[in-house]
């Protein structure tokens, strides 16, 4: 599970998705399947991808009572999957729990620490505190629960490498400026420099006119 870049394919149509995973490179990327898919077209989306030989990181950010996350997770740990989040918030025990359902499993456990959407005026009214000491307090409790690693905005990498315990999962990536629903993003490059394991990219890959050539220029561009 080298790869260093996941291909986020959020798309409800099964042509849509067909077509994209169709154009992309399992020797080049992971691939993210997240609610959008996932929710729409099932355990397909899984198989498919799977079947074509890709990695795969299953984003359903689960966020519930322990109990309900853990059973949640081991029927999702019967899937050809590599990876999947939780939402830190939801506490060090719902952790745990995620972690007990994946024993004797190579699936990896990752928590979101704080949306890539969120600027600082948001988590001050969400959470009292800046986006930073937010994700300084997420990380706390990720090494507390011993999870495997956290995504977070490439702006707070520098906050997960300090800690050697945690892998991570970069989204906010951009080739360049754009105005969209993002508020802390990155270049793929800079990302990967700052030390981030794995980074994700979404519309400037599956948006191209041609997807197979955006992929490879990424690639190239991180390589």
């Amino acid at each position: 599970m080298a790869k260093s870049i996941i291909v986020a394919i959020d798309e409800y149509e099964k042509a849509s998705f067909d077509r994209i995973l169709g154009a992309l490179n399992p020797n080049l990327c992971m691939v993210k399947i997240g609610s959008v898919s996932f929710n729409s077209l099932g355990h397909n989306t899984i198989y498919s991808a799977a079947k074509r030989g890709f990695d795969i990181f299953l984003d359903l950010k689960l966020h519930d009572i322990p109990n309900t996350v853990k059973k949640s997770i081991e029927g999702l740990a019967t899937l050809p999957i590599n990876m999947l989040t939780v939402h830190i918030s939801g506490g060090k025990l719902m952790m745990e729990s995620a972690m007990e359902a994946l024993k004797g499993t190579n699936i990896k456990v990752f928590g979101v620490t704080a949306l890539t959407s969120l600027s600082d005026l948001d988590t001050n009214q969400i959470y009292q505190r800046t986006v930073t000491n937010q994700v300084n307090a997420m990380l706390d409790i990720a090494e507390e629960a011993k999870i495997d690693g956290v995504v977070c905005s490439p702006h707070e990498l520098e906050l997960v490498t300090a800690r050697e315990s945690l892998l991570s999962v970069t989204p906010g990536i951009r080739l360049l400026d754009v105005n969209d629903d993002q508020s802390r993003v990155m270049t793929p490059k800079q990302a990967i420099d700052l030390g981030s394991n794995h980074i994700v990219i979404g519309r400037p890959i599956t948006s191209a006119e041609d997807v197979s050539e955006a992929l490879n220029k990424i690639h190239q561009s991180i390589n």
